[in-house]
């Protein structure tokens, strides 16, 4: 599977709380704006395929396409449409794949998403977050319920899939609150939602009240317990969880979801965009170019195709985060990274491990221990081990795990609950 990110760093404005790549500027430089931006990316586009070729690596047509953000509906829907028109030129796009903007439900209507559905969108990302008033406010959000309920109602008509983001564990949210947004959300009548707890970086606006004690910091119970409600209320309304943050009736998973969690191929997009390749074949590693910080800060840099050294396992990469210095990167016909590195055996079985084990299909143990002794091939010291269902069983007598008869290893909701401390038991398990 090959799929395609791109990520949109507009906002209309910048949420206390969030750490993402955003800009609230219409123009950034170097033809990184808004009236532009489509045009900057389909050019990336080209450069990426030209590196893909150069690189050995013939990608099937794309599976889905994911634009993020950021805010992509900030955008003019003709925009987003050219982008994914620049796809479906450039790679192909499989008959049934998935495509998935976010959106910010203040920045749509039914003309918009009627635009979206005739370009050839599949499924709408609204950005719901909660459905208390003075919970939207403390997150710095100015939509409305009224407005998550229109915006799901016109994808509705116009044929979409239609799922709602939730973020649980603000300032000031009570259990009350959150059975609000969730019910709130399961009303709406839609086939997915992510419930997502609240990640408070100390740079952040909310980051920085919480530090001067202007509001009080969510707590790990307080969280668990929300997150029990949650999976209590999406199970009896018929949503599964399928992923420690995600719920769908059977058939309306997030495939470009499940594609990270399954570790497939990816082309990240746009300023701080990452990208995933499980081999890179009979090529170079792409050197990357000085990394220099100018005066106004920031990183410049960019890859050029060819050099460096082999490449014999997977690749990771990322672009320059600023749009400015992304831009001038695009301008100079350079892919666009910052930097990338290689993915070793051993670090391809710690991402295994992990992805493995936030999904409701499990950690494929068979699988994980042919990792095990592809990574004891390597160079590095012979300290990997392979892992038996029976040295599982004190994980699966405190109530973390299953394991099925085809030796899949799935997370109970007290598993999902403590999951970094299930991966570091694993990794104990293995010897990473």
């Amino acid at each position: 599977m090959f799929e395609v990110y791109i990520h949109v760093p507009f906002c209309l404005r910048r949420c206390g709380y969030c750490d993402f790549n955003t800009y609230t500027a219409t123009d950034l430089g170097a033809g990184a704006s808004r009236g532009n931006y489509a045009n900057m990316v389909i050019r990336e586009m080209k450069l990426t395929k030209q590196w893909q070729l150069d690189h050995g690596i013939a990608e099937p047509p794309v599976s889905t396409v994911f634009f993020g953000g950021g805010t992509p509906t900030i955008l003019a829907a003709r925009d987003l449409v050219a982008m994914l028109d620049a796809i479906r030129k450039i790679w192909g796009i499989a008959p049934d794949a998935e495509i998935t903007t976010e959106a910010n439900p203040d920045t749509v209507n039914e003309y918009y998403i009627n635009e979206l559905a005739a370009g050839g969108f599949t499924r709408v990302s609204f950005g719901m977050q909660s459905a208390v008033p003075h919970v939207l406010k403390t997150l710095d959000r100015t939509h409305t319920p009224a407005n998550v309920a229109a915006g799901v109602n016109a994808a509705n008509k116009a044929g979409l899939r239609s799922s709602v983001d939730l973020i649980y564990g603000a300032p000031g949210e009570s259990l009350d609150d959150w059975r609000t947004s969730v019910t709130t959300a399961i009303d709406l009548g839609v086939n997915h939602i992510s419930a997502y707890a609240l990640t408070v970086e100390p740079t952040t606006k909310m980051g920085r009240q919480i530090r001067r004690r202007h509001v009080d910091p969510n707590h790990d119970d307080d969280e668990a317990a929300k997150y029990e409600i949650a999976d209590d209320l999406f199970a009896a309304a018929g949503l599964e969880w399928y992923e420690v943050s995600n719920w769908a009736r059977p058939g309306y998973e997030s495939q470009h979801n499940l594609g990270y969690w399954r570790n497939v191929d990816w082309a990240g997009l746009g300023p701080g965009a990452h990208s995933h390749y499980n081999a890179v074949t009979e090529a170079d590693h792409p050197q990357s170019a000085s990394l220099t910080a100018p005066a106004g800060g920031g990183v410049s840099g960019g890859c050029r195709t060819g050099g460096g050294f082999r490449v014999s396992h997977g690749l990771r990469s990322w672009d320059i985060a600023h749009p400015r210095l992304w831009g001038t990167a695009i301008n100079e016909n350079r892919v666009p990274w910052a930097d990338s590195e290689t993915i070793t055996p051993e670090e391809n079985l710690e991402e295994l491990i992990m992805l493995g084990l936030r999904l409701h299909e499990g950690l494929d143990l068979d699988r994980i221990n042919r990792a095990i002794n592809d990574a004891g091939m390597s160079s590095t010291p012979q300290t990997l081990r392979t892992v038996s269902v029976d040295q599982l069983a004190p994980m699966i007598s405190e109530g973390l795990i299953t394991v099925s008869d085809n030796h899949r290893v799935v997370p109970t909701r007290r598993g999902r609950l403590l999951n970094d401390s299930v991966i570091e038991q694993f990794f104990d398990f293995v010897g990473v």
